[in-house]
């Protein structure tokens, strides 16, 4: 490999690390389900406003070229690779945030999740996602009677305009860096999302990973909203076998979303902070929050609502987790008050 098969303005991480000497090291190593470093890269050379740029195709991408992973891993989690991962799914105790409804809109918790045994959306064929499709349909059936709802295949909804149901609820077709890593193939087939009947519970399949499991709802109930995540992923996993790493946490085909693969967000308004951005990015920073816009990653923000969420995923717990954001979150609307 030369240099130049990476754009000379990209700055992703992949650039930064992969030498040609590595590469060279890396270059005639498959993954037993055939997966290449060529492979892994490709996002990255074709995009070069990438952070990252490099996607794994399965599990065993993480061993195989854990040369280049551990490093890009380390850098972007700010994380030891001989650390262990921690996971602990007990109910934190957690103040009310906002008894008023005058700033949380909304409260959302997710995790990604792959099969064992499967490669991920990256490298997966045809066959392969439908029988991760019908493997996650099947487990859903034991949900409680709280969870139970409907699956909505995503070639039968494109263009839906239902009034029962938000379309914001459906998974999209990946981006460019999705489209380039391999992971919109074939769509929409074997795509979906089961929603449960009272809409503040769902699962994502075959998106960026198997699965995107969702708890959400009006208002700032953390507690309610991740009780019900956490009881939901008890069951499946009696039915589904997850790639799982004690280094890395759950696997998946970013690296970005290794750990707990957890992402707790708030949809929150703060029209005094907007306006003292500077104050609002800092006390952000401090707490390991993550700022977005309204409508999630690289949009804009309307009426001052912000999507805020934890920016650590690996090297911490999925109750730590939660008491971070709370606290981060406490402190905003403090400060939101107070300016």
């Amino acid at each position: 490999m030369k240099t130049k098969l990476f754009p000379d303005n990209s700055q992703s991480l992949i650039k930064k690390y992969l030498s040609e000497t590595l590469y060279n090291t890396l270059k005639e190593r498959k993954t037993s389900s055939g997966f290449t470093i060529d492979q892994a890269i490709k996002s990255g050379i074709s995009n070069p406003d990438s952070d990252i740029g490099i996607y794994a195709g399965d599990a065993e991408t993480y061993d195989t070229f854990s040369e280049i992973f551990d490093l890009i891993i380390a850098d972007y989690h700010s994380y030891k690779p001989d650390n262990w991962h921690v996971t602990n799914f007990s109910i934190p105790s957690l103040p009310i945030l906002d008894s008023e409804n005058k700033y949380i809109v909304s409260t959302r918790i997710r995790v990604a999740r792959n099969l064992y045994g499967f490669p991920f959306t990256t490298f997966i064929s045809a066959k392969e996602r439908q029988q991760v499709e019908q493997l996650i349909l099947q487990a859903t059936i034991n949900l409680p009677k709280n969870l139970q709802g409907q699956y909505y295949h995503l070639k039968d909804i494109i263009g839906l305009n239902s009034e029962s149901l938000n379309n914001s609820f459906f998974p999209k077709k990946g981006d460019r860096f999705q489209e380039a890593a391999g992971i919109t193939r074939d769509f929409p087939d074997s795509r979906g999302v089961f929603i449960a009947d009272n809409q503040k519970f769902m699962i994502w399949i075959n998106e960026e990973d198997h699965l995107r499991i969702i708890s959400m709802e009006s208002g700032s109930d953390i507690i309610g909203i991740f009780t019900r995540l956490a009881n939901a992923i008890q069951i499946l996993e009696q039915n589904l076998k997850f790639s799982f790493s004690e280094q890395y946490g759950h696997l998946t085909a970013c690296p970005s979303n290794l750990g707990i693969s957890m992402r707790a967000s708030v949809h929150i308004q703060l029209p005094k902070l907007n306006k003292q951005k500077e104050l609002l990015y800092k006390t952000a920073e401090q707490y390991k929050l993550q700022i977005r816009g309204t409508s999630g990653e690289k949009s804009n923000v309307e009426n001052s609502i912000f999507d805020i969420s934890n920016k650590q995923r690996l090297g911490i717990s999925e109750k730590d987790c939660l008491l971070i954001l709370s606290k981060g979150i406490k402190k905003l609307i403090e400060l939101e008050e107070q300016v």
